[in-house]
């Protein structure tokens, strides 16, 4: 058993949250029992994702998409009020992590899909950012692009959208998880082969063919369910508590 408090603030400085400008609170959203014995961790924190939580008798929900966002509404009512009031109503913290968890340099959904791809000498996508959201990393020798696409769907177990450029080899690979298609122009200017990210928008194709860089589509949720749980397995080694994560399979 561990003391929520506890974990909330190893989180905090294990991922450095409070240096974050982000699209919603990281950190604790939702408080319920004070001694956590048990953990679940999903990539959303939807009802399916809470109805897990009550079903394992979880006493914290641990996400990347939390609540709160810049832009929603603020009244608690609807599909938002009905997850809310499900997590106080079995007194269950909701605990989400958004930029800090994709910028950690081992923890973190980037660091994930690195590790996943094999790609080396991992560098900042932007350099001017203190905690890049981004990164670069090479293949240990190039690729040809149909073996890379080939390769990518293998390891994310996603079916992969290529967007394509005129290059016929990949070997220094722009990414970085979600949504965050538009950082493609990041890519371009660090000179990348190909660019990774989950979403994909109709400008992107004709970005991908004019700024030279082939663009590969791999799933925002695919991409970004590492990170939850390295941070899950993280907080049960650290705190001696039980931790389990649940896989929703969202093909978006």
């Amino acid at each position: 058993m561990a003391k929520l408090q506890d974990i909330i603030q190893w989180c905090d400085q294990t991922l450095k949250s409070p240096e974050f400008k982000d699209y919603a609170p990281n950190g604790l959203q939702i408080e319920g029992k004070t001694e956590v014995r048990k953990i679940l961790a999903a990539v959303t924190a939807s009802q399916d994702a809470i109805d897990a939580a009550i079903q394992e008798n979880a006493d914290l929900l641990l996400v990347h998409h939390g609540y709160f966002w810049k832009g929603e509404a603020s009244p608690i009512t609807g599909m938002r009020g009905k997850r809310i009031k499900s997590l106080i109503q079995h007194d269950i913290s909701l605990l989400a992590y958004h930029l800090p968890l994709d910028s950690h340099p081992s923890l973190g959904n980037n660091a994930a899909i690195a590790d996943l791809l094999e790609l080396e000498r991992i560098e900042a996508l932007d350099p001017s950012e203190r905690h890049p959201i981004g990164n670069i990393g090479y293949l240990n020798q190039p690729m040809p692009v149909e073996e890379f696409k080939k390769f990518v769907s293998e390891k994310l177990k996603f079916d992969v959208t290529h967007l394509p450029a005129d290059k016929t080899m990949i070997e220094k690979v722009g990414f970085c998880t979600g949504g965050a298609q538009d950082f493609i122009v990041k890519a371009a200017e660090q000179d990348c082969d190909a660019y990774i990210s989950g979403e994909v928008s109709e400008r992107t194709f004709y970005e991908a063919k004019e700024l030279g860089v082939h663009y590969f589509a791999c799933g925002h949720h695919a991409t970004e369910r590492y990170g939850v749980q390295r941070l899950g397995q993280a907080i049960s080694e650290q705190f001696d508590i039980e931790y389990v994560y649940f896989e929703l399979n969202n093909p978006i």
